[in-house]
């Protein structure tokens, strides 16, 4: 069989993966000296209690919950970006070399995990994580670029992986930032409740997406539509009635998964309930009219969990807060901006050892 050049690099990245550090290093910024976070001490914290999936340094705790193996996800990527030739990895070769992961506008930082797994899960590089950590918000000053860790390997492997990561960091970190905003409107005002985002996810990039908006702050609302069943308008149209639909669902889905029911109106809500679904969605109300039928319906039914949802965004989420409303769910992953990161050989450095 004959490889091609791409799977030349994966095939030998498999036994060039772990390289030997240096032994110490502390700098967090090239223009200041950053921020410091207790996430990094809680992480080693844990690792060094024996946890069944430690997270690696730099990652929010949430990395745990990521599956362990994202290498087939990632290869996809990185051969959509290299169909054909790879003129610019013949240039540089496979000189080892050394280059700074570098944070270059405010934002939460986000992504960290997909570092890992597309340098050292990949491409047989490593990583060296050495600034802040996954979560933080960082002010970053113009002109100013935050140094959050070192890669080492073939300059090759390198290149081949740095704009996958960058487009990652910078949308992962975008929209935790969106989604810090919105769930810090919901923290300001003391309220019980969930800010979600929604399924509206980008095809191909789920994961990246629902855990940046863990790290946010945000819930994740369903992952898919194995996850808990929503009826929607088309599902009731379809089926007849929402209780037909309440019950035929149930049937299927029996007493292990939550049913939601999208509802446009009290009366919509209160069927729902009565047949039998634990969660209502009080779509595109306006927040007088939404906050009154919160109140009715956890007076009638007191375990009901009521989410008021439709054209609402973080500047405009305070008014649907309320004590009978247990979620807000909105796009956050439609409309939020980019976070700027970049990735720079450093051409001057010994790899491995001047820093």
């Amino acid at each position: 069989m004959v490889l091609t050049s791409l799977e030349l690099v994966f095939k030998s990245a498999e036994k060039s993966k772990h390289l030997v550090l240096p032994k110490k290093r502390i700098i967090t910024s090239d223009a200041s000296s950053g921020s410091s976070s207790n996430s990094n001490k809680n992480m080693l914290e844990q690792q060094s209690a024996g946890l069944a999936n430690p997270v690696k340094k730099g990652c929010s705790q949430f990395a745990a919950v990521l599956p362990n193996d994202q290498t087939e996800l990632i290869r996809q990527w990185i051969k959509e970006d290299t169909p054909t030739f790879d003129v610019g990895g013949y240039v540089v070769g496979g000189k080892q070399e050394q280059a700074k992961l570098l944070m270059k506008s405010t934002g939460v930082i986000c992504g960290v995990p997909w570092v890992y797994s597309t340098f050292e899960g990949v491409l047989g590089c490593q990583v060296e994580w050495v600034g802040p950590s996954e979560g933080e918000h960082i002010e970053v000053k113009e002109g100013e670029k935050i140094l959050l860790a070192y890669v080492y390997g073939p300059a090759r492997n390198i290149l081949l992986g740095e704009r996958l990561i960058l487009n990652i960091m910078a949308r992962a970190s975008g929209l935790a930032t969106r989604s810090k905003a919105a769930s810090d409107i919901a923290k300001q005002v003391k309220w019980h409740g969930s800010v979600a985002g929604t399924r509206k996810v980008t095809p191909g990039f789920r994961n990246v997406e629902k855990y940046a908006m863990l790290v946010g702050g945000a819930a994740t609302h369903r992952h898919d539509l194995s996850q808990m069943v929503m009826l929607k308008d088309n599902h009731i149209w379809s089926s007849g009635s929402i209780t037909k639909a309440v019950k035929k669902a149930r049937s299927a889905c029996g007493f292990s998964s939550k049913i939601e029911v999208e509802c446009g109106s009290l009366d919509d809500a209160e069927e729902a309930a009565s047949a039998g679904a634990e969660v209502v969605m009080l779509d595109n109300m306006d927040p007088s009219v939404l906050k009154a039928n919160a109140k009715i319906l956890k007076h009638r039914y007191p375990a009901l969990i009521v989410e008021a949802s439709g054209n609402i965004r973080p500047h405009t989420l305070a008014p649907y807060l309320s004590p009978d409303v247990d979620v807000v769910s909105m796009s956050l992953q439609q409309g939020y901006g980019a976070v700027d990161f970049s990735l720079k050989i450093q051409p001057n450095a010994s790899p491995r050892s001047k820093m």
